[in-house]
């Protein structure tokens, strides 16, 4: 009996090590991510993609260092200040992780200076030119030869993740979503669109997304049988951002490691049976 009490304690301090670990790593990394936001003089930091090409607009290409096995894309929407170095840093953070990471420009090039360019900028968004920025950032990463990605996600912060929803509810080929404290929708025609699973991330603290709208959010993927995790931290809007004066680093740390496990797990190569031609022309023709 000793023996075997000795054997079980032995194994229960391995795995509180095992935690303890991977809870200090998450920490290193997050601040690692908070340092690249630091202005170095009047400028951030160096990022380590390049800009592409993509369709009429341009986009933010980050790649994994080695080629994977994997082939997945992540697609990426920004916030209402544009496609500015916060974003391509987070594109460079999921090509670290394996991804091919695409962030795509909803603005035409333009970044806002101030909450009153963004907004205008914003609201200038037409659905039909975006939805053909979405569509032609999807034809990329399936069909240039540095990405030719078999799986395919798409994530956003705020108006961009209201974005990334709306794209996984059009293209149903797009096989993991990560909403970001983005607006959502209860509404079942307009979900069930949604082909892949969802990962739905919001601030207790956040006005502008009330705790109705995601238990409404929450219920409605439950009817409409869409896999899900919604997950609510003890912050604001804009907790994720630390360029911002809204970032929390522990809500952003823990999200980090749920979408980091979320994309790990639902953008795993294709078994030989998924792999059909049809679909992906029709996620192509959307």
């Amino acid at each position: 009996m000793d023996r075997w009490l000795q054997s079980i304690c032995c194994l229960l301090l391995c795995s509180c090590g095992i935690v303890a670990n991977a809870a200090d790593d998450a920490l290193l990394e997050e601040e690692a991510f908070r340092k690249l936001h630091r202005l170095i003089g009047d400028q951030a930091p160096e990022v380590s993609g390049t800009d592409v090409q993509v369709g009429s607009t341009r986009g933010y290409l980050s790649l994994p260092k080695t080629r994977q096995k994997t082939r997945s894309a992540v697609i990426l929407f920004h916030e209402y200040w544009g496609l500015n170095p916060n974003i391509k840093h987070w594109a460079d953070r999921l090509a670290r992780e394996g991804h091919a990471a695409l962030a795509i420009d909803l603005y035409g090039g333009k970044i806002a200076k101030n909450s009153k360019e963004a907004m205008t900028l914003m609201r200038g968004v037409q659905h039909n030119i975006a939805a053909k920025t979405i569509a032609d950032a999807l034809r990329f990463v399936h069909r240039d030869e540095r990405v030719d990605a078999e799986r395919v996600g798409s994530i956003g912060w705020s108006f961009g993740g209201t974005w990334a929803l709306d794209a996984a509810m059009h293209h149903p080929g797009i096989d993991a979503c990560v909403v970001y404290y983005g607006k959502t929708t209860s509404d079942l025609e307009k979900l069930s669109g949604v082909g892949g699973a969802v990962l739905g991330i919001f601030g207790k603290n956040d006005p502008s997304i009330p705790q109705q709208q995601v238990d409404s959010f929450r219920s409605a993927l439950e009817m409409a049988k869409i896999r899900h995790q919604i997950h609510t931290f003890e912050a604001g809007h804009a907790f994720a951002n630390p360029s911002g004066s809204r970032y929390v680093a522990e809500a952003s740390m823990k999200s980090w490691v749920l979408v980091r496990e979320f994309f790990a797990r639902e953008l795993q190569p294709k078994k030989p049976a998924e792999k059909s031609p049809d679909k992906q022309k029709k996620v192509e023709s959307r």
